[in-house]
């Protein structure tokens, strides 16, 4: 997926300054940095969905690229409208279509072999992603998708500061824990983990919501 890293979006409208708008914002601006993090942050999530649906994983890797391809020509009308909108919601509902769409090409050729295991795939394809349930709309705490994104905001964070989030809130660590370890009181530790929680929420909330 990292030949759509630039392809997307080149030359657009004036980029937003990435410290006070989101990261969603910046990629329907068409910029280039944003839509790399994008792709690195649900790149992974795009494949394994694609491997939970039965994809090999060079058609898994190629559907994925299909997928961002559709992102991109589609995000800027992306909308929160109503309860439970998610951007892993709108993005699974492309992957799912992608997905079948493999599918039914693939069921194309095999027809013609008298083969029906294409069909029966597609049909077995789920109305929701493989890894929630069907209210889910966010990942679980400690999921590899968090982790991603915690990663995206780790530049202008103070090093202790960022380490007494990441024991806390990542590994699961006590805050009397981390406080003894990292050589600060148990208020700044849970101060460190505001302020970190806070800056992702900003750059990153309209995403992993």
């Amino acid at each position: 997926m990292g030949q759509l890293s630039g392809s997307a979006h080149g030359s657009g409208p004036k980029t937003p300054d990435s410290t006070s708008t989101s990261l969603l914002e910046r990629v329907k601006a068409r910029d280039g940095e944003a839509w790399r993090q994008l792709v690195g942050l649900y790149g992974p999530l795009v494949y394994e969905w694609c491997r939970h649906c039965g994809l090999r994983a060079e058609d898994a890797a190629d559907v994925g690229q299909e997928v961002f391809v559709a992102v991109a020509a589609n995000v800027a009308g992306f909308r929160r409208d109503r309860p439970g909108d998610s951007f892993r919601a709108w993005l699974w509902t492309i992957a799912r279509n992608k997905v079948r769409d493999h599918f039914r090409r693939l069921h194309g050729e095999v027809r013609a072999q008298g083969g029906s295991d294409a069909q029966q795939r597609l049909a077995q394809v789920p109305e929701h992603p493989p890894d929630s349930s069907a209210t889910a709309t966010h990942p679980p705490p400690g999921s590899d998708l968090e982790r991603r994104a915690v990663a995206l905001v780790r530049a202008g964070v103070e090093d202790r500061t960022w380490r007494a989030f990441w024991l806390v809130a990542v590994e699961g660590r006590s805050a009397a824990d981390a406080a003894e370890q990292l050589g600060l009181s148990v208020q700044a530790v849970y101060d460190a983990k505001y302020r970190v929680r806070r800056k992702i929420r900003q750059q990153l909330g309209d995403l992993t919501d």
